[in-house]
């Protein structure tokens, strides 16, 4: 089977690629069996959709399985968060950190999880073998966004911090995030290519556990400063220091992305609406949203 050189398939040319007449493919339609996009009346399919599609069909076990509870886990993300109310798509929220998010997929108790985990040897984001996940046969990992990360510091920036290195000089309390978080593991990460020890620096008393407690938390004068994404920044009228960008993905088992709360969060984020509410919260690139990054 050739792989075809295009994002969208005609029915005609999906046809031709799973080895099925298209009065097939329209029956598959009609019972929305098969992924498809209608644009001015036309009907298109997502090509990596229905590589899914298929692989979702020949692991014969997979229906047996027992159901996943619809949970949205791991990292918290403004935009996702957003979006997943937004979409109707009726997940549950339960972002405790990336770290928590791989725990809850692997257990089967999410059936999607937000992940920003940087492999340091490497410098890539959310590798399924760096992260305990490249034991999971029917892992994929779709693109959600890329973030720009920064210190968040309050309105105006009084201490005027303006790297990481002004940390040294400034003695600022640094709000922080709990260990197996990925804006924890970011944060060593840049001190440690900075040269500076993390030991010399004045944590809080004890982490946050969400991007807006991080926020939150200089906002209301309990730190000074602490990295985080713009989007949360802006959400509480923080100043803003970008530093890095990072990729965002979106992990959950093959047969997920069939469900319904899955769909509905993904044919939401195409739309004009999600596109206006990226750039109004700041800090987004969702150019590569949707794209398969792993498909095990």
């Amino acid at each position: 089977m050739e792989t075809p050189p295009y994002a969208y398939l005609t029915t005609a040319e999906v046809a031709d690629y799973l080895r099925l007449k298209e009065r097939k493919v329209y029956d598959l339609v009609r019972q929305g069996a098969i992924p498809c996009v209608r644009v001015t009346g036309k009907l298109l399919f997502p090509r990596h959709s229905i590589d899914l599609w298929l692989m979702n069909h020949l692991e014969g076990d997979q229906a047996a399985s027992r159901p996943v509870p619809r949970v949205l886990a791991g990292s918290q993300d403004p935009l996702l968060e957003w979006a997943s109310r937004e979409s109707g798509a009726q997940l549950a929220l339960l972002c405790q950190g990336s770290g928590d998010g791989v725990r809850r997929l692997l257990a089967g108790e999410a059936m999607l999880a937000g992940l920003h985990l940087l492999d340091a040897p490497s410098g890539e984001y959310n590798r399924p073998e760096a992260l305990g996940l490249g034991g999971m046969r029917d892992l994929v990992v779709l693109r959600w966004a890329r973030r720009r990360q920064g210190l968040l510091l309050a309105p105006d920036n009084p201490l005027g911090i303006a790297s990481l290195e002004d940390l040294l000089d400034a003695a600022p309390r640094l709000a922080h995030r709990q260990p197996d978080a990925g804006a924890q593991r970011l944060l060593h990460w840049l001190l440690a290519r900075a040269g500076i020890d993390a030991g010399r620096l004045r944590f809080t008393a004890h982490p946050s556990l969400s991007e807006d407690d991080l926020a939150l938390a200089i906002r209301q004068g309990e730190a000074d400063v602490g990295l985080g994404v713009e989007s949360a920044a802006r959400r509480q009228g923080l100043a803003f220091v970008p530093l890095h960008e990072e990729a965002f993905d979106l992990a959950l088992r093959r047969r997920s992305y069939f469900e319904p709360p899955v769909q509905r969060l993904l044919a939401f984020a195409r739309e004009t609406r999600f596109a206006e509410r990226a750039r109004a919260l700041g800090g987004y690139d969702v150019g590569e949203l949707g794209e398969v990054r792993y498909n095990a």
